[in-house]
């Protein structure tokens, strides 16, 4: 027997709810159905079933159609892929944000670390050219006040801990620590009504758990395969470059040191 076609709502195969309260497209369970006027809506889960059949009207359509959410997507690959320059250029033609999640870590401990940190800043350490104390005074470079602050130890609070952990040894964030950073990109202005391009994030199995459980669902995922060679040819010139700029900068600090040892002399 042939069967009749299914009338889906408004939200066809996705969630009304969640399309109401996180403006998000949350895929349906078929399991988690109900009918209403004839119409048949998926569900996310069973409890936001029961909302809808409690007060049906909230939401489904009524003069006008209901309005979409707009494009979120989740570019990932490995480092070196050219994420960035993708993201980049898509989000400059659709206009959309563009979120780069390592780099939106670092701006958020930066005010107090007061310069990147991770594997691939660890080489440039401010310190290993600093003035010793003693020199000083012979020194024009370094003001009174810039010493001062030099000196003063920030201390980091438990999350800022967390994301420096997160930045320099890879070690996974917590979900109360995401609860403060991921969400608002779907749940808050101006990324809710615009969209975003977010650059490597989710990089584990579990930071995709987290966002399926959160109900922050994107509606694009794509990963960008590359070969090692074209990662090595892409990656190893500026690396070379960085590497003679702080051989550079060493050997200016050897000299520059050379000289004010002599001033203290005479």
């Amino acid at each position: 027997i042939k069967e009749k076609k299914r009338l889906m709502g408004d939200t066809k195969h996705f969630c009304p709810v969640s399309l109401k309260e996180n403006f998000v497209l949350y895929p349906g369970l078929q399991e988690h159905a109900a009918k209403y006027k004839e119409k048949i809506y998926y569900f996310s889960t069973s409890k936001y079933r029961d909302k809808f059949l409690k007060n049906p009207e909230e939401y489904v359509a009524h003069n006008e159609p209901l309005q979409a959410p707009p494009l979120r997507v989740c570019l990932l690959g490995v480092h070196g892929a050219g994420k960035t320059t993708c993201a980049r250029q898509i989000a400059d033609k659709l206009g959309i944000f563009h979120i780069q999640f390592e780099e939106y870590l670092q701006e958020l401990i930066l005010p107090k670390t007061k310069r990147k940190v991770g594997p691939s800043f660890d080489e440039d350490h401010e310190d290993d050219n600093k003035i010793p104390e003693e020199l000083e005074d012979f020194s024009q470079t370094m003001s009174k006040t810039e010493t001062e602050k030099s000196k003063q130890k920030v201390e980091l609070t438990g999350e800022e801990e967390a994301i420096k952990a997160n930045l320099m040894d890879d070690i996974e964030l917590a979900p109360k620590v995401l609860d403060k950073i991921v969400p608002d990109w779907w749940k808050k202005e101006p990324y809710r009504s615009t969209g975003f391009i977010l650059d490597g994030f989710p990089r584990t199995s579990d930071e995709a758990r987290y966002l399926s459980e959160q109900g922050l669902c994107p509606d694009v995922v794509v990963y960008i395969q590359v070969e090692e060679d074209d990662i090595l040819y892409r990656l190893f010139p500026p690396r070379l470059k960085k590497w003679k700029d702080r051989q550079y900068k060493k050997k200016e600090y050897k000299r520059k040191l050379k000289e004010l040892k002599a001033k203290k002399r005479v």
